[in-house]
């Protein structure tokens, strides 16, 4: 288990250290260095230095080299789920999902490193060639939460990787062991040394926005909470830097009154469940047809009754702890606060005896006012509201500032085409409770983001577009 730092290419020790907590039992797991000043310049000078080389270096170079990151991380992959589980909590099914998941990443990367297109072609005056090329953005800095410690790290670092562009990732603090097994991983993948490099630095605030006044950080790619973000992005204008982010959801999941309720309620156990809930894209806010409303509730609050919760890594669990006790407590609170004001609770909603940070899976019936519909609930809880019409589902659906992804149930494919058109979202899953995939466009609209992680699009964040005029 690694528990340094890794800059330039060496594991190196920091100005101190931060305790890694398994909120399973509240004990420590590791003590893992933390990055002072020194640590931060080091990291900073590094992989300035190795920009040049790492940009010149071939496509095909840089695809092998993530090729064998991705075939080590499968190798290892039981190693890194129960190292996921520890550090984050969450059951091993999840964890091993999300350590395949993180690991095709580095395998779509590793092929679009070679398949970046430009252009060339006849202006329409018939005056110049046009020439565009793309060129690597420069030394980026990765920001990755601590709900997928490897999925969200894998999405930024591969991308950046294929571009030819070095990096400083900065993982959560809560979760970061697995973040440095996969430095372990491209060390042994054979990146060359200054290319990527992972610190901890502490405070984290004032790091980071030192970081983003330095002259040689070109670009940020950042995943967390919409209210961080805000905060980054001022930080990142007063250079200019450019950035990609990745924030806040807040997933509507609407069931028509045509819809298969069976297929709904197993999709939303996906959408809802998936990492217990702590996920950006979890469904948040149940919409169901009146019609079918009785016989939906009742389904899916006996299915989510059914969730054995426990320590991650024992058999036979499904949902595992919060990333924290203060996780946990902030579902508690937003829960007893509206059972406070009127919302009835099918199944759950009480806070378990005894260590560990568990809560639950817990469905509340309530009002389409309530308070818990405009919170992005990171738990195993599920607020269900009762609508009429199609307008009406689509105007709640749209009542957010946020919109990273909406899910819809119906078996009128034109209904639900002409549904998903109107919703305010990056993302739409038709009949399916999950969609994420690194072959697509992952990313939002409104205030869950700006850019795009994943599929074609993916690498152009760490890419710049070169427009070069030719006399012929």
């Amino acid at each position: 288990m690694r528990t340094q730092l890794y800059i330039d290419g060496q594991w190196v020790d920091g100005n101190g250290t931060l305790d890694v907590i398994d909120p399973s039992d509240g004990s420590v797991i590791a003590k893992v260095s933390t990055a002072g000043d020194a640590q931060i310049e080091a990291a900073l000078a590094a992989a300035h230095r190795a920009a040049p080389a790492w940009a010149k270096t071939a496509p095909r170079v840089r695809a092998e080299m993530l090729r064998k990151a991705f075939e080590l991380m499968i190798q290892e992959a039981d190693y890194l789920a129960e190292l996921i589980s520890k550090e984050n909590g969450k059951a091993l099914p999840d964890a091993k999902g999300e350590v395949a998941y993180a690991a095709e990443f580095f395998r779509w990367f590793s092929e679009e490193a070679v398949r970046i297109a430009g252009d060339f072609r006849m202006s329409p005056s018939g005056d110049k060639r046009i020439l565009v090329t793309h060129q690597p953005v420069g030394l980026s800095l990765l920001i990755t939460p601590w709900n997928f410690p490897a999925g969200m790290a894998t999405r930024k670092i591969g991308p950046a990787i294929a571009a030819g562009c070095t990096m400083i990732l900065k993982p959560a603090g809560e979760t970061p062991l697995t973040a440095l097994a996969i430095m372990d991983i491209l060390d042994r993948a054979g990146v060359p040394k200054g290319v990527v490099n992972l610190i901890l630095p502490t405070p984290t605030g004032p790091a980071i926005a030192k970081m983003l006044h330095d002259p040689r950080v070109k670009n940020l790619s950042f995943t967390g909470s919409t209210e961080v973000g805000r905060i980054i992005l001022k930080e990142a204008a007063d250079n200019v830097i450019r950035c990609s982010m990745e924030l806040g959801g807040n997933a509507p999941f609407v069931v028509m009154d045509d819809a298969n309720i069976d297929e709904a309620i197993k999709g939303l156990m996906l959408a809802k469940m998936r990492n217990g809930g702590a996920a950006c894209t979890a469904a948040n806010r149940v919409y169901v047809q009146r019609k079918v409303a009785a016989e939906f509730m009742q389904k899916f609050a006996e299915a989510m009754g059914t969730f054995v919760m426990g320590r991650g890594r024992d058999a036979g669990v499904q949902l595992g702890a919060s990333v924290s006790i203060k996780e946990r407590n902030k579902i508690a609170e937003l829960v007893d606060n509206s059972v406070k004001s009127g919302a009835k609770v099918l199944t759950g909603g009480k806070t378990p005896d005894g260590p560990g940070a568990f809560y639950p899976a817990t469905v509340l019936e309530v009002e389409k006012t309530a308070e818990i519909l405009n919170h992005e609930v990171f738990g195993p809880v599920a607020p269900v509201v009762i609508f009429d019409t199609d307008a009406e589902a689509i105007e709640l659906a749209n009542s957010t500032d946020f919109g990273l992804i909406s899910y819809v149930y119906s078996e009128d494919l034109k209904r639900a085409i002409q549904i998903s058109e109107a919703l305010e979202s990056g993302m739409v899953a038709i009949n399916r409770g999950m969609i994420s995939d690194p072959a697509a466009p992952f990313g939002g609209v409104k205030q869950s983001g700006l850019g795009r992680e994943g599929g074609f699009d993916g690498i152009h964040e760490f890419l710049e577009t070169k427009y070069i005029g030719v006399e012929i």
